[in-house]
């Protein structure tokens, strides 16, 4: 049964009792509590409301209209293009971006804790070390520099990880609950050779991930299509993260999200297309794509999307699907 858009926040969509950070602390246990169905769904605003107290009034009014789980904080302090890196043996000279590089960012960051965290959780957007070195190089470059030599192209690497370092540590310091943590380089095709991928993307994805999970509640694991699709995901189940939210849809088959939460081993997140239904759908269209998603998601399960949504995307499309999610109530 789907609620309508105005009972939102009535009946027993979320216990009285119950914090949204009660409510999504609630899923991790070994028997997670399903009082509801928490959902959340990602949206990149305005240049000018990408940093400081511009950002954390942005976010705090989507978080707030569209009635989420959680502030998902974006990450919009993207790695400058790098123009003298045309060849492998220039990723040596990788800029090495220290605090103050990311501050624009730690603003926001650091508001929205303070904002926020009392209410519900606070997870900060993370970029692995490879998307942040294909924002440098250009993916095609970056992908080319790997098949052709991939030892140079891992000095690059590692500077870029310890400069992101620098920025998790500083966000855990911060206070923040956990991350959103962006993974790729593993789509179908992207590398040839698969010990690529396990020798010189994996080894930089797990480092921040493991301090994350270290230190961190709430972490969860974005293994992202947004460069292209995977034909599995198998090389991500040992990943670190207390959720998956992934796109089941492969190159060759569709997992069930009951497929893809016993190959994790964790909750799910996910279910809506970023372009289908919640992009250009009426309400109700939108109600009855969330009751098919939520009949075949068991278990402990999040209502979100593939990726982020599309940037002019109505907010009333996205509370319509959060209040639905909250509204459903499993047979």
């Amino acid at each position: 049964m789907i609620a309508a858009p105005a009972l939102l926040g009535r009946g027993k969509q979320m216990p009285a009792a119950k914090t949204k950070r009660d409510a999504l602390l609630g899923l991790l246990g070994e028997h997670p509590s399903l009082d509801y169905i928490p959902a959340a769904f990602f949206i990149h605003f305005d240049p000018s409301c990408h940093f400081g107290q511009a950002a954390v009034d942005k976010h705090l009014e989507y978080f707030r209209y569209t009635g989420m789980d959680f502030v998902k904080i974006q990450y919009e302090r993207k790695f400058p293009p790098i123009p003298d890196i045309r060849k492998p043996q220039d990723w040596k000279n990788m800029p090495y971006y220290k605090l103050d590089f990311y501050q624009p960012e730690l603003e926001a960051v650091r508001g929205l804790v303070l904002a926020a965290k009392k209410d519900a959780l606070v997870i900060v957007t993370l970029y692995s070390a490879f998307m942040c070195a294909g924002h440098s190089a250009g993916l095609p470059l970056l992908t080319d520099h790997l098949h052709q030599d991939p030892e140079s192209v891992k000095k690059g690497m590692e500077i870029i990880t310890g400069s992101l370092m620098l920025f998790v540590k500083e966000c855990i310091r911060l206070g923040v609950d956990g991350f959103y943590a962006s993974t790729q380089g593993g789509e179908s095709g992207r590398l040839k050779d698969a010990s690529l991928f396990k020798n010189y993307v994996r080894p930089f994805d797990l480092i921040p991930m493991n301090e994350m999970n270290r230190a961190c509640r709430f972490n969860i694991l974005h293994v992202c299509d947004y460069n292209g699709p995977y034909s599995d995901l198998t090389p991500y189940v040992d990943y670190p993260g207390h959720v998956v939210n992934c796109n089941p849809r492969l190159t060759t088959t569709e997992l069930s999200w009951e497929e893809v939460g016993r190959m994790f081993k964790r909750p799910c997140m996910g279910g809506l297309d970023r372009h289908g239904v919640i992009a250009s759908g009426s309400p109700e269209d939108i109600a009855k794509e969330v009751a098919q998603v939520l009949k075949q998601a068991t278990g402990a399960f999040i209502l979100g999307a593939d990726c982020t949504l599309p940037n002019d995307i109505r907010w009333e499309n996205v509370r319509t699907a959060i209040t639905a999610a909250h509204g459903f109530k499993r047979t």
